[in-house]
């Protein structure tokens, strides 16, 4: 009952918060609340912590011994997905405006923009042209170099799960906003795994090789 419980409180979690996102529900509540949508951010993000700490202490209560422990010679794996992670949101985090992440900026300044750099601009250099959600792309390193008992499992799922689809409602947005630049950009680059920008490396490499 426990589990189902976890499952379900995950579950109500991330139906919350991509509702809070789609374009159906920005569009009306842009409609509805005018020059003050510009606070929504700022809003979404208090929602979201708040929500996010009962389940996550949920899941800490009902904690069992893993199954699956990182030790030994996976410990390098475990290390490398950590630290792939960790560099997807320090590279990324380069590309971004923290005021505009934190939604200040959208109240200091009045303007909303889909991207969260400064200028609102479509950057596509740096991290931006390995993969297009660098945030999003690195939660599925991190969350999957942890130990793994059957709660961290229902939890590392369901939130593969909602990243991915979160990131596909980012998209639809994206392309509302930017058009054929944005369509243009996700034929060059992938969105959370650089599929695309590895496979033109090794294209790239010699095809003969000396003796």
């Amino acid at each position: 009952m426990e589990l189902i419980t976890l499952a379900a409180l995950w579950l109500l979690f991330c139906f919350m918060h991509s509702a809070l996102i789609s374009i159906p529900f920005i569009n009306r509540l842009k409609q509805k609340t005018g020059n003050y949508y510009r606070f929504y951010r700022l809003f979404y993000n208090i929602f979201s912590l708040v929500t996010l700490i009962p389940v996550l202490l949920y899941a800490a209560s009902i904690k069992q011994p893993p199954f699956f422990v990182w030790d030994g010679y996976l410990l390098a794996v475990k290390y490398l997905l950590f630290g792939t992670g960790i560099l997807c949101f320090v590279t990324g985090a380069r590309h971004y405006s923290l005021g505009q992440f934190s939604g200040l900026a959208q109240i200091r300044e009045e303007t909303n923009h889909g991207l969260m750099n400064k200028n609102g601009g479509l950057s596509t250099n740096g991290i931006l042209g390995v993969v297009r959600h660098p945030f999003y792309a690195g939660i599925f390193p991190l969350i999957w170099s942890h130990d793994l008992d059957i709660t961290v499992l229902i939890t590392n799922v369901i939130l593969s799960i909602y990243v991915i689809i979160g990131t596909l409602l980012e998209e639809r947005k994206l392309i509302a906003e930017f058009g054929d630049a944005y369509r243009e950009y996700q034929q060059r680059v992938s969105m959370l795994f650089p599929v695309q920008y590895f496979g033109r490396k090794i294209t790239s490499l010699p095809r003969h090789f000396p003796v």
